[in-house]
């Protein structure tokens, strides 16, 4: 297999180029990505009043190429009225996910009837009017509200509070298919769910622990952060059971020397079995212990269960824990040493954590792991999941939970005169069995794409297609647009972000609240989110609640409301004056001092499962996203920096394509939990561990069966049990070069 190419680079730039010239030009791009308004893609934290292609220290430019992707993605032209004669739902199905987006901007809003199986443009007031309709005669327990991590504050805000008036906490968001047993690990052990740093520790750590996440595809602005760890002298440590060429070495191309010359990242690639990390975790902890490299005052003063995790430290196997992990115990001893070295320590994670049945453990033990060192509770130092919905914090902390936290609920009804539910709503996955057994008849989706994100795809399109009702808002399309239909499906155009009429803001990962301006409206024909849901909870609620929903179709408004009743928002009030970005106040830890009952920070006890041994055609299956692509959107088919060329694959190391008796480009069938893909090219990838196996998220969750980790709820896309057999046992397929379809 050729020799992997670093990220970035002369590829970026000429990538970027050329997505310019799809935009109208490099000017009409640069003056997009340089309004004053947040990055729509991930949550690391750019743009605002400062404006865009700036992060949270000021730095210019800081940009991306998912950054450019979702831009141009936005400045499409408008699809035609004739599209959808041309187009009708068969027809889409046969489209991929990338043509799907490449169809244009959503213009007018089209409804689709089971009974024609069709979409027909119709006007707003006929769209508006049926949903309005068919909710007031629905009991509200019936219906289902998820949004995606793209919304702004003040629309994810309206839309709970609309939900909860109308009768139900069914209310949820797409962070329970990603980080949401990030926030369950960390509330469980520091009483706080976020990170527990800002960007300047991160520059400022001489040891970034880089586990499960691959921040050059999914995060590349983070790339820039662990290039000057590395040029103090710092070190990274990366744990995945993948060898990530752009992890490896990486060319920035906002860095003159690292643009020409590239930029090593890694200091260390340690590739445990997928599913091994638990096993890993608790192996280099128990390491710690073993060069008494713990801090024990830290340990005895401020954390509780010290003596009983030392004694479960003690009684772990090295077999057992090597066997689990795949990793020996000379490797880990060498990053223990590493990390017992260090002064100033980052943990930072992504959903190679948290998508397991363990998610939530797996959380829990990175944090025990920066507690023995007393690395977290100072600068410089602690926990950084890498979020990424460019909103997905903020949407949470401004409600969009199937319980409210129980400071807004009481400060709603009290300053209010609110009469919200008690009752506790469903989580994403809850929603979907609800729908699938008839307990739900009405589904509201503000953005994402619900049936792409969910695993085992066939139940997915017939849990949706049960819906009496399926409501989308969106500003493209996706395949939920074609697979998740229901017997009437109406869809939505939305005002994208930087064509907002009025200023919105987003939250970061880092715990910052940042103003968008907003700004002029590329066409005719969608409408701000805003605007839907106030015009929707009016025609539904009236003037039943004493809440003026005319009022709140004002931003200024909504965040007025928002300061009152979410605690640490209350700078918000006056972001419209000061146009100043605001921290949310008890998130960041630079004091060993926690939101927990005791304030003290708590150790969890884990315990190993031993792993069955591998079958003789079975391997261990992680999805994965390539750099071509953001959450369930895919914006190029190949993904350049593993040398892929099309997303029909599945990635196998050559051992196992010698044990599988199967050639580098042969055609397989694979068998999982819920289904099997037939036709699929098996690809040689040496950067893979053996035994175990990737394919590309979210084609290849038709194979993933609905196990969660039960604490989270959190799907377990990674770590299924898969079977491969040859679907050309005569030879005939032709094997490819560079190990590519």
């Amino acid at each position: 297999m050729a020799r992997p190419r670093p990220g970035g680079g002369w590829h970026s730039l000429a990538y970027a180029f050329r997505k310019a010239r799809e935009a109208g030009g490099v000017l009409r791009l640069w003056r997009s990505l340089r309004s004053r308004n947040t990055c729509k893609t991930c949550a690391l934290g750019m743009g605002g009043q400062r404006g865009g292609m700036v992060n949270e220290m000021g730095h210019f430019p800081a940009v991306c190429k998912k950054s450019i992707q979702a831009m141009v993605a936005d400045m499409q032209p408008g699809i035609s009225t004739a599209f959808w004669k041309q187009n009708p739902p068969q027809a889409l199905r046969n489209w991929t996910s990338r043509e799907l987006e490449a169809a244009g901007r959503l213009s007018e809003p089209v409804m689709y009837s089971r009974a024609t199986d069709d979409f027909v443009p119709v006007s707003w007031e006929t769209a508006l009017g049926i949903i309005g309709k068919k909710l007031i005669a629905t009991p509200a327990d019936q219906s289902f509200w998820y949004l995606s991590g793209r919304s702004s504050n003040e629309a994810s805000f309206l839309l709970q509070l609309f939900a909860r008036l109308y009768g139900t906490n069914n209310v949820n968001n797409c962070s329970y298919y990603c980080h949401q047993a990030s926030g369950v690990g960390l509330s469980s052990v520091i009483g706080s769910g976020t990170a527990t740093i800002v960007l300047d520790d991160l520059e400022k750590a001489d040891l970034v622990f880089v586990i499960g996440a691959n921040p050059a595809s999914n995060h590349p602005r983070l790339i820039s952060s662990l290039l000057k760890v590395r040029r103090r002298g710092g070190r990274v440590i990366v744990i995945n059971p993948i060898r990530e060429p752009g992890l490896v070495r990486f060319k920035v191309p906002s860095d003159p020397r690292s643009f020409l010359f590239g930029s090593r990242i890694a200091n260390h690639v340690i590739q445990p079995h997928i599913g091994g990390d638990l096993a890993l975790l608790l192996g280099i902890a128990k390491k710690i212990v073993e060069l008494r490299a713990q801090e024990e005052t830290f340990l005895q003063d401020v954390c509780s269960g010290w003596p009983e995790f030392r004694l479960h430290l003690e009684s772990l196997s090295w077999d057992q824990v090597q066997h689990e992990s795949g990793v020996s115990i000379q490797e880990i001893e060498t990053i223990a040493q590493v990390y017992a070295e260090a002064t100033n320590v980052v943990f930072s994670w992504a959903m190679g954590i948290t998508h397991h049945e363990r998610g939530t453990e797996n959380v829990q033990a990175i944090a025990n792991l920066a507690l023995i060192r007393g690395m977290i509770g100072r600068p410089g130092a602690g926990l950084m999941p890498i979020r990424g919905h460019s909103n997905v914090q903020g949407v949470g902390s401004v409600g969009v939970t199937p319980r409210l936290k129980k400071a807004i609920f009481e400060r709603l009804e009290s300053e209010y005169g609110l009469d919200l539910p008690e009752q506790v709503g469903r989580d994403t996955m809850s929603c979907m069995e609800g729908a699938s057994n008839g307990d739900l008849s009405v589904g509201f989706c503000l953005g994402g794409n619900l049936y792409g994100s969910n695993p085992d795809s066939e139940f997915a399109s017939r849990t949706l297609s049960n819906l009496e009702l399926l409501v989308y808002v969106s500003t493209t399309l996706n395949t939920g647009h074609a697979w998740g239909l229901a017997k009437e499906t109406i869809i939505l155009p939305a005002l994208a972000r930087d064509e907002e009429p009025q200023a919105t803001t987003q939250e970061s990962m880092f715990n910052f609240v940042r103003l968008s301006d907003g700004g002029p409206r590329r066409f005719v024909g969608p409408r701000s989110e805003i605007d839907i849901v106030a015009t929707l909870a009016e025609s539904v609620l009236g003037d039943t609640t004493p809440i003026h929903w005319e009022d709140l179709r004002i931003t200024g408004n909504i965040r007025e409301m928002i300061s009152s009743v979410v605690p640490g928002y209350e700078a918000i009030r006056d972001i419209d004056n000061t146009k100043e970005e605001f921290q949310i106040r008890g998130r960041t830890f630079h004091t060993p001092r926690f939101p927990t009952p005791d304030g003290r920070a708590c150790l969890h006890l884990h315990a190993l499962m031993p792993e069955s041994t591998l079958g003789q055609n079975e391997l261990r299956l992680m999805t994965i996203r390539s750099e071509g692509q953001f959450n369930t959107v895919v914006y190029e088919e190949h993904d350049h920096y593993r040398r892929i060329t099309q997303r029909d694959v599945i990635l196998i190391h050559p051992a196992d394509l010698e044990r599988l008796g199967l050639r580098d480009g042969d055609r397989v069938n694979v068998s999982g939990p819920a289904g099997e893909m037939t036709g699929i090219r098996a690809t040689a990838f040496g950067d893979i561990r053996s035994g175990n196996s990737a394919m590309y998220f979210p084609e290849a969750n038709r194979l993933l069966d609905r196990r969660v980790d039960e604490q989270s709820r959190t799907p377990s896309f990674k770590g299924a049990r898969i079977s491969i057999s040859n679907s050309d046992p005569l030879g005939l397929s032709t094997a490819t070069s560079e190990g590519a379809p």
